[in-house]
């Protein structure tokens, strides 16, 4: 009876918030090919999510309504409430629990009644010597043609089969487990559609980052070529300059594709139409982590994380399974009935009945209920080793959660500091330029080090952010208080 709920959805969460980690680190590097004086060199292109990836259930979704005229507001709030209705991973773990749901009402079956209505109209003639009835002499053996009519009612009845309760009780467990796995399901959407949000917002941020350095870069190389008609500076520097700011819009113009390609993504994994035009509302600022104990944290997740729920209710059904198993070789009570007319015409049919108790007692089958018991042995044990091994997990998760949230907490310290420093050394480098003291390189290499502080910043801020959310999943409270963790609006 045991049967696997969502299978691997948990690997799809990993891969897909791996990926969105992955392309994180990606972008912080610059568009593809460009390089900056001074030796920093960038990446080259990798798709925003691999092909296995865009094929989880968890990054599609089933399109709803049309895309109107516009541009619509999209807060982390309404990403999260359209994808719980609306993501592919939701209408696949519906199904799931309603085909449990089958599962549950097919183990019943053995403990309910089973009632027939049989109506039968037939012509025979038929052999008395076939039945062993002598035939006197001369005679003949043959009776018929004759009719026959009988329409009848016939019901079965388990009064006492220790297998078939125990295959009932299997079947409650898979259908609660599928339940729990549907709650777990909910919570991994959540997750996913909030780190989607997190890395379009992150993409949005670098996007800013551009722009603002694609500035300063004009207005430094519109300095440059004054210095040099003014005769101060050679014409070296003006091409510096230049290249940086062609750099720069290289650089800008893979953001704006890379924010086009996660938008996309994440409208895909909501279900909105992938024409329709939307800004995101919150830019989930930083909102630092409210520390609890890690003992107290493990003991939440082990009591609120469906998963973990899921998995006792498929230890229950594996071993009501064992039972089932075993019990077959157990007697049973059946009793069977039957009521109805028959006749050689409907207008002369008769009322006849048959009322029968049997006793089924297993002596040998083949060792078929020896195959059974090993397999339901080994299912067993198979349950009984994975609930431990989640057990484990479920506190590995959440001690790794709170390692990330404080490695996090200090990155975006870090970053903060290393961001201040480095606009500190591009105004002095300006400075010292204009003066006539340094030459432009000195320049590019501040530029690039407030390009690297900001998106240090920017990676660090979104780290941050899909370490809140995977602790929430951590602690099986992602569904009721992510926003709340996240800092959005709601």
């Amino acid at each position: 009876m045991s049967q696997r709920v969502m299978p691997g959805t948990h690997m799809l969460v990993a891969a897909v918030l791996s990926c969105c980690a992955a392309n994180s680190a990606h972008a912080q590097g610059g568009p593809p090919g460009a390089t900056f004086e001074g030796g920093q060199a960038v990446p080259s292109p990798t798709p925003l999510l691999s092909a296995a990836m865009s094929q989880s259930p968890l990054l599609g979704g089933v399109p709803s309504g049309i895309a109107v005229p516009g541009t619509i507001d999209l807060s982390l709030h309404d990403a999260i409430q359209r994808g719980l209705q609306h993501n592919l991973g939701i209408f696949l773990g519906q199904e799931r629990v309603r085909a449990a749901d089958g599962t549950k009402w097919a183990s019943r079956s053995g403990l309910l009644p089973n009632v027939n209505a049989r109506i039968t109209q037939a012509r025979q003639q038929i052999n008395l010597e076939e039945y062993g009835f002598p035939v006197p002499p001369g005679g003949s053996p043959i009776i018929g043609p004759f009719s026959v009519s009988d329409r009848r009612v016939s019901v079965t009845q388990a009064i006492f089969d220790y297998s078939a309760i125990q295959n009932a009780r299997a079947g409650g467990a898979v259908k609660a487990a599928a339940e729990y796995g549907f709650q777990d399901l909910r919570e991994q959407v959540v997750v996913v559609i909030a780190n989607l949000y997190f890395q379009t917002v992150a993409t949005a941020g670098r996007i800013e980052s551009a722009r603002a350095q694609l500035r300063t870069a004009d207005a430094l190389y519109t300095r440059a070529v004054s210095m040099k008609q003014a005769g101060t500076v050679a014409g070296i520097e003006v091409l510096r300059a230049q290249v940086v700011v062609e750099n720069q819009k290289q650089r800008l113009i893979y953001f704006e594709n890379e924010l086009a390609k996660s938008k996309l993504v994440l409208a895909r994994a909501i279900g909105m139409p992938l024409a329709q035009v939307y800004e995101l509302t919150d830019l989930v600022p930083y909102k630092p982590f409210e520390a609890m104990a890690v003992d107290t944290a493990i003991e939440q997740a082990l009591a609120r994380r469906a998963d973990y729920k899921s998995a006792q209710e498929m230890l229950k059904s594996a071993e009501a399974g064992y039972r089932s198993a075993f019990s077959e070789m157990a007697p049973s009570v059946n009793l069977t009935a039957n009521y109805g007319d028959a006749g050689p015409s409907w207008d002369s049919a008769l009322t006849t009945f048959n009322v029968s108790a049997n006793v089924r007692i297993p002596l040998f089958q083949g060792g078929r209920e020896r195959g059974r018991v090993l397999q339901a042995r080994a299912a067993l044990q198979q349950q009984r080793a994975q609930l431990a091994d989640l057990k484990v997990r479920v506190e590995y998760d959440v001690r790794a959660a709170f390692l990330d949230m404080r490695a996090a907490d200090e990155r975006v310290r870090v970053a903060r500091t290393a961001a201040e420093l480095a606009n500190q050394q591009l105004t002095q480098a300006q400075d010292r330029f204009s003066a006539g003291v340094a030459s432009h390189v000195e320049v590019v290499q501040a530029q690039e080090a407030v390009a690297t502080a900001s998106e240090n910043l920017i990676g660090s801020l979104f780290a941050h952010n899909v370490a809140k959310a995977s602790l929430a999943r951590a602690l099986g409270v992602a569904e009721d208080t992510a926003e709340r963790m996240l800092g959005g609006q709601q």
